[in-house]
């Protein structure tokens, strides 16, 4: 399979998906799988949901593909970091969980706290817990995790301040398109960091998936599957040492 990209100067190679999607879960995953195994990148990150979109109607067969589907990928992702978010079924309660995969392991998890009402989320999904969003490190660098419509909400920027990259997998939709770039733009410029942003490219979704700099550059095309970007890390020091908020 052969993945449209592009790229630039940098040390650390990130790629965001923004990919429709396919008929079947088994196909997303293969598509994923697919990718990770062909790319060199450093971090990749892809849609919420991705694997399975918002299944509600068959939601018991969802939460079993989460352990085929992590199965799978712990064995391909090497020493990747891929970030995305599946459903996941614990006693009786049903979860939108990012999980964050490196190395063979699952090396941190969250579940999404904010469900969307105008999607009735609150009636599939427990929602997560406030205090789990936090920054975590891998490799000497700071991650943070937003999912979706968890990018509005400001307390949540503050939880996650000091982060050097910040991942947003997401669901958002057309009518909202806006809204994501400038809530993405904005939250790296205020908060001088990253920002990966992977939306689905579905019909009713806005796309708009973007890898944005700590000084507000953008780099986005929405006629990709896959946007690669190399991203030189130290600039998220060097722009806090330019401007300083304290």
């Amino acid at each position: 399979m052969t993945f449209k990209h592009t790229s630039s100067s940098g040390n650390f190679l990130v790629a965001t998906f923004q990919t429709k999607t396919l008929s079947t879960y088994a196909q997303n995953l293969d598509y994923l799988i697919d990718y990770i195994t062909d790319s060199n990148a450093d971090l990749i990150v892809a849609p919420e949901l991705a694997l399975t979109n918002f299944d509600y109607e068959n939601f018991e067969r969802v939460a079993l593909f989460y352990e085929i589907a992590i199965k799978r990928l712990l064995e391909v992702v090497g020493s990747k970091i891929l970030v995305l978010s599946l459903t996941v079924k614990e006693n009786n309660d049903f979860f939108n969980r990012a999980v964050v995969l490196n190395r063979g392991k699952i090396v941190y998890s969250q579940d999404k706290y904010k469900l969307f009402k105008l999607g009735d989320e609150q009636h599939y999904f427990k929602a997560g817990q406030k205090d789990k969003i936090t920054t975590f490190e891998i490799d000497g660098v700071k991650y943070a995790l937003l999912i979706c419509f968890e990018l509005r909400f400001k307390e949540l920027w503050n939880q996650i301040e000091g982060a050097d990259i910040v991942v947003i997998p997401a669901r958002w939709g057309k009518p909202r398109k806006e809204h994501l770039e400038v809530l993405s733009r904005a939250l790296a410029i205020m908060n001088q960091t990253f920002v990966v942003v992977s939306n689905s490219a579905d019909e009713d979704m806005a796309s708009s998936s973007a890898i944005i700099s700590p000084w507000g550059d953008i780099f986005a095309d929405d006629k990709l599957e896959v946007i690669e970007q190399k991203i030189e890390l130290k600039d998220v020091k060097r722009i806090r040492r330019l401007i300083v908020m304290d």
